[in-house]
């Protein structure tokens, strides 16, 4: 499901300090699946040979010497028609103006006017550049003409200023071009998906909390493998550490009741909602205001129970009807399948994601899991051992069946 695999990627690097930052985005892109062809402008070329792209790529890299070569009357066509996305980074001031205008004086210029695939274009200049008024104008041109603008940052700039005109990172580049061509033929396309993730923190007073081992990482694999799949996606999240994939909107939360309230509001127009949150089933019955001094002796903790969020899921499904699918997740110790079917039933799920979180390369903290499907009815489904985004592209592929 991931929409980087075998995508076809024009990369397009222009004449900026930053292309060394495009050099790490074309290896990422690279990594994760995708065939990057790179078009380097001649100011590109001062900074970074094509060499350094073929290596990262193992593909060819193009400069402005192939369009006057024998390919130049097929090159550009060739190269445009068969791109999934065309990605500019870092993208100059003068080459947002020449795209503005149409004009096309180089290999990249006359490529992008040839294009059809969806454009993401990664600005990046010193000084006052970008908020000139020219340049603001040409990047409303892009914009309207459909065009992404991922960035630029603020931040320190080559000449010493401090400014907006730094190129976004190239993680975030990378998500950003995952989202685009997710959207473009995903299974999910048109739908919203609520997701949660992670152990609520549960205050016993203003510096401590009770809470669990979750580290929220299957909940974020489904959320990106949500966006993958084209939905719109909102992340309830109590995880601290992770970062969050692009597109995603996230709304963060501490306790179970935070989390309860941001459920119920979002799924009232959400077609499935993922519950891969490790909720906390119980909470102080009382917080302290203060710290709590050992020397006062040991505290006795009164402990109340926090909201069964499925079920008040449950509840307000029977009324609204949204969301059509809900997800649940099952972490367990002993008597995997018993326990998971008793929560299925009580809890009114239409699909729950059984795992025994006891051993050691499945459960908490790690990159892998071994879970069991188990639906109203026929028999459960057991997945061998498989990475967490494995196992979310299985979770998200059910829920689009479900959906229809």
């Amino acid at each position: 499901m991931n929409p980087l695999k075998e995508a076809q990627i024009i990369l397009g690097v222009t004449g900026s300090i930053a292309c060394y930052k495009a050099v790490d985005l074309a290896s990422k892109l690279a990594q994760a699946g995708a065939q990057v062809d790179t078009i380097l402008t001649a100011g590109a070329v001062r900074f970074v040979t094509p060499l350094t792209f073929q290596s990262v790529t193992g593909r060819r890299a193009y400069t402005d010497a192939d369009l006057w070569g024998n390919e130049a009357h097929v090159l550009h066509v060739g190269l445009a028609h068969t791109a999934d996305l065309l990605a500019i980074v870092p993208a100059t001031a003068n080459t947002l103006a020449k795209l503005a205008h149409g004009q096309a004086d180089n290999l990249l210029t006359i490529t992008a006017l040839a294009a059809t695939c969806p454009r993401l274009i990664a600005p990046a200049m010193d000084g006052g550049m970008y908020t000139h008024p020219a340049t603001a104008a040409n990047v409303t041109t892009l914009l309207d003409r459909g065009a992404v603008i991922v960035g630029p940052e603020e931040g320190h700039l080559a000449s010493g200023l401090t400014g907006t005109g730094r190129l976004a990172d190239p993680g975030m580049l990378l998500g950003q071009i995952r989202l685009l061509l997710g959207r473009q033929d995903g299974l999910l396309q048109g739908r919203r998906i609520i997701v949660t993730a992670g152990g609520t923190r549960e205050a016993l007073d203003p510096v401590r909390y009770l809470t669990n081992r979750s580290s929220g990482k299957q909940g974020y694999a489904l959320a990106q493998a949500a966006l993958d799949a084209g939905a719109d996606v909102t992340l309830i999240t109590a995880t601290q550490g992770l970062t969050p994939p692009a597109g995603a909107h996230v709304i963060p939360v501490d306790s179970a009741e935070e989390m309860a309230n941001a459920v119920l509001a979002a799924v009232e127009e959400a077609d499935a909602l993922l519950m891969a949150a490790a909720v906390a089933d119980f909470r102080p019955a009382k917080t302290s205001a203060q710290k709590i001094k050992k020397h006062d002796g040991t505290p006795i903790i009164e402990l109340a129970r926090t909201p069964d969020i499925l079920q008040l899921v449950a509840a307000q499904r029977e009324e609204t009807g949204r969301p059509a699918v809900v997800v649940g997740f099952a972490a367990e110790t002993q008597d995997l399948i018993a326990h998971a079917r008793e929560k299925l039933t009580r809890k009114r799920l239409d699909l729950i994601v059984a795992n025994d979180v006891s051993q050691q390369d499945a459960g908490f903290a790690v990159d892998t899991n071994r879970v069991t499907f188990l639906g109203p009815d026929g028999e459960p489904e057991r997945l061998p051992l498989m990475s967490k985004d494995a196992v979310a592209a299985r979770v998200v592929g059910r829920v689009a069946e479900m959906l229809g």
